[in-house]
């Protein structure tokens, strides 16, 4: 009865882990809000958006703009140009407050399809993991400079998760993917996925999709769309310089390592072999249902690890999908502690801490030459910090797939014998001995 009270049902209503969780990431949101005031964020990237649909309304040469104050011209298609319309309706101050909150809504989506991927934690504490996940994201570097920056990174990884966690059945399966393409390409790496892993509707249709875009954009914008396709797509230097910190992808760590800014042949061939060696963890993972736990989270995830590290410019901000990898290691180390006993290794649970460190610690920015020539050996793993973990990851998840793959095979006679007990057939070896 005492619970019937007033503040009986308060104390039990601050007992249930959605309410604790609420309140936790409130808490963190409202720091991450002093923090944001008191940095400054520029949000220049959300200013090139706004020109890019001013641009477009205006009828002025997209490629040919440049962002006043700041020299930096358009890298997206025309079809994200023409998205980016609508924020031509709003005056900066208050486009920067809607573009922060659309963030953080998109950052909880993220966590939710992550979450709803690895299938963890049970639905009864979904929403309080969502809100958890929510609050201490807004703190991970490439979230917290999208943020800063006003990227739509966040957009193009939720897209492709709403694709990827849906049944194979659902016959829209692809269009999300096929979207996300049309803003931006890289994510045609996950189109590249579902065909090899058998889903060839969805496939073709996130082709069909990205298709469509491309012809939206053509017909619409016809001149910038052919400057586009032909010339502006394959010129790396509009979007940036390889050799700068900030870029955390393979060509970029080579480019620092060897200080050069075109490391040519060698970025090339080593960008393909990992491309190969990344999708062939993937679609082996994905395939692997019958002795692999969480095979489409491992599938996912070495897809988008693959994409950004062999992209020729992948920002820090690029890494969001480190989102999706935490909660994945996050599952991976719960059912670890579940199973575990005093003494036991505790290899998900070391994984997670060290992964979760690389993200929440800002550490490339601590590098004394931004720039990336001329940097000390010893500086070397922390300006490739994220290119060095993405590659780990990818190493890890390759000796996971090894090693359950040997563990079925050990399996498998035991199987079989305890097969041939349940139908009351005696077994070929005593079933004891195997286990």
């Amino acid at each position: 009865m005492a619970d019937l009270a007033p503040g009986g049902r308060l104390r039990t209503i601050l007992r249930a882990p959605t309410a604790t969780a609420g309140v936790a990431a409130a808490l963190l949101l409202a720091l991450f809000a002093i923090v944001r005031h008191f940095h400054g964020f520029s949000m220049v990237d959300m200013l090139v958006y706004q020109a890019e649909g001013e641009a477009v309304t205006g009828g002025q040469d997209l490629y040919a703009m440049r962002l006043p104050g700041w020299d930096l011209p358009a890298t997206y298609p025309p079809f994200a140009a023409i998205l980016f319309v609508p924020t031509t309706w709003f005056a900066v101050p208050t486009l920067r407050l809607l573009v922060t909150l659309v963030n953080v809504a998109l950052l909880a989506l993220l966590a939710h399809f992550s979450f709803r991927l690895v299938g963890w934690p049970r639905r009864g504490h979904r929403a309080a993991a969502v809100l958890l996940a929510t609050g201490l994201g807004v703190f991970l570097e490439p979230v917290y400079t999208t943020f800063q920056y006003g990227q739509v990174n966040l957009v193009i990884a939720c897209l492709v998760m709403w694709d990827l966690t849906r049944s194979d059945a659902n016959r829209l399966k692809g269009v999300g993917i096929g979207l996300a393409m049309g803003i931006k390409i890289t994510p045609g790496a996950f189109a590249v996925y579902l065909l090899l892993t058998g889903r060839v509707r969805a496939a073709l249709l996130s082709g069909a999709t990205f298709l469509a875009t491309v012809v939206l954009g053509g017909l619409a914008l016809p001149g910038d769309s052919y400057g586009f396709w032909t010339t502006y797509l394959w010129d790396s230097r509009r979007v940036g310089i390889t050799e700068l910190v900030d870029n955390q992808s393979l060509r970029g760590a080579l480019a620092r390592l060897f200080s050069t800014n075109h490391p040519g042949l060698l970025a090339s061939a080593a960008g393909a072999a990992v491309a190969v060696a990344g999708l062939t963890v993937a679609v082996l993972a994905a395939r692997s249902g019958r002795f692999l736990r969480r095979p489409e989270a491992w599938g996912v995830v070495c897809t988008a690890i693959t994409a950004v590290l062999v992209s020729p410019i992948s920002w820090t901000h690029h890494w969001v999908w480190c989102v999706p990898l935490l909660v994945l290691l996050c599952a991976e180390a719960a059912q670890e502690a579940a199973r575990s006993v005093p003494g036991r290794r505790r290899p998900w649970r070391t994984t997670l801490a060290l992964v979760a460190a690389v993200f929440l610690s800002h550490a490339l920015w601590s590098v004394p030459k931004r720039s990336g020539l001329g940097i000390e050996p010893y500086w070397q793993p922390v300006a490739s910090v994220y290119a060095l973990t993405g590659l780990a990851v990818l190493g890890l998840a390759a000796v996971r797939l090894r090693r359950a793959y040997r563990r079925s095979r050990q399996l498998q006679p035991v199987l079989a014998d305890a097969a041939l007990i349940t139908a009351g057939l005696p077994a070929d070896r005593p079933l004891t001995k195997q286990i």
